[in-house]
């Protein structure tokens, strides 16, 4: 594909926008999983749409937004210094080569000298409000980012009403130039599953039929994997058939999950599988006993509500945004051990309440999709460009 390829044309249906997606990782995490659903619906919408991205990239983007502009960035920026330093320089220029009238930072950072206002996504603020969560030099990029946001951003677009609420109170921030769109499921990806996806991953885990309690994310502390390993272990340990615990997702900064597992008794099973595809993802939350996610420290919680649309029973804390995503469809625990055991043998005990759960889950993530993120993001964009005040 060229550096610059355009799509088709479109009826207007708002300022032109450039939507920086040179941050979004191979392995689709949370951002990517936003930014694809995001620009689909955009294009979709009919949003006038320029994508700039990784060139690995550009062709997936000309398939989920065929009405946008795709531009592929230079091969150097897969390197994150390379790609931070591209974006004070080159995104600039290409905003200036295609006519952007919003150039729109997906991920905390933004050119500090851009020809067009800027709407800058920031995901959450834990790096200010729970800083032993992250590694030292994890806060000090992030805090710089986001204060730079708050003061030079035209506008601030935040996934939850609790993010936007820590924003204020944090960092000052004018909450009339904060905007909360909240995330959307693809239910393309994610839905109740079929038995032959079940099966897949069952034989991808291992397991044998073994049932088992379910996490995706980094295993890291931040995600509070620790005490959830150690309140499974205290849940299941005296059962005769032991679940066993599947920890998906790429491995976190520090060492306290290792150290958690180092001390899980011999007879319980952890399942470390690493990476998973997004097309295992339903047969992994759909086939879970428990999808447990006992987070403190989240911007939005994009797997529970993942799991919830899987028909997953979700077991998550009541911090930040999660009762948002959660509502009265998941089941709620605090995030010690000892509680999170508590809750965890309660529902392992009661599947009429793990039925229950599986049918609301499915319904209130309904309520939640990108088609409505997109139009909240529309609506920011035009804000932007009608230049409040700054």
């Amino acid at each position: 594909m060229s550096d610059v390829g355009t799509g088709s044309a479109v009826s207007p249906h708002g300022p032109r926008v450039l939507l920086d997606a040179t941050a979004v990782t191979s392995d689709r995490g949370g951002v990517g999983r936003y930014v694809d659903g995001l620009v689909a619906a955009l294009s979709a919408a009919g949003q006038p749409l320029v994508l700039v991205c990784q060139r690995s990239d550009a062709e997936r983007y000309a398939r989920i937004a065929p009405h946008a502009e795709i531009v592929a960035g230079p091969s150097a920026i897969t390197h994150r210094p390379a790609r931070l330093a591209w974006e004070q320089t080159g995104l600039s220029l290409v905003a200036q080569q295609v006519g952007a009238e919003i150039i729109h930072s997906p991920y905390y950072t933004m050119p500090l000298h851009a020809p067009a206002p800027v709407v800058v996504t920031v995901h959450d603020v834990t790096f200010f409000s729970q800083p032993e969560l992250h590694s030292a030099v994890r806060t000090g990029f992030y805090r710089s980012a986001t204060r730079t946001a708050v003061r030079r951003a035209s506008r601030i677009v935040v996934p939850s009403e609790a993010t936007k609420h820590e924003l204020v109170r944090l960092l000052d921030a004018d909450p009339s130039r904060v905007d909360v769109a909240l995330h959307g499921v693809d239910r393309t990806t994610f839905h109740p599953p079929a038995e032959a996806e079940l099966a897949r991953v069952g034989l991808r885990l291992g397991l044998h039929g073994q049932s088992y309690v379910a996490f995706l994310g980094v295993l890291e502390r931040r995600k509070n994997v620790p005490e959830l390993v150690r309140g499974w272990a205290m849940a299941v340990a005296d059962l005769p058939d032991p679940p066993a615990l599947v920890l998906a997702g790429s491995s976190g900064w520090d060492d306290g999950v290792d150290q958690a597992i180092s001390e899980v008794p011999a007879h319980l099973r952890v399942v470390r599988p690493g990476y998973l595809r997004p097309a295992d993802l339903p047969g992994l939350f759909g086939g879970a006993t428990v999808v447990a996610y006992p987070s403190g420290a989240e911007g939005f919680g994009l797997p529970v509500l993942e799991a919830m649309a899987c028909g997953a029973p979700v077991l998550t804390c009541r911090r930040l945004s999660l009762p948002e995503v959660g509502g009265d469809a998941v089941a709620y625990t605090e995030p010690d051990a000892d509680s999170i055991a508590t809750a965890l043998r309660a529902l392992i005990g009661d599947p009429q309440r793990l039925a229950e759960l599986s049918r609301s889950g499915i319904a209130r993530a309904q309520a939640f999709t990108w088609e409505a993120s997109a139009e909240a993001h529309m609506q920011t964009y035009r804000d932007a460009l009608a230049g409040v005040p700054v």
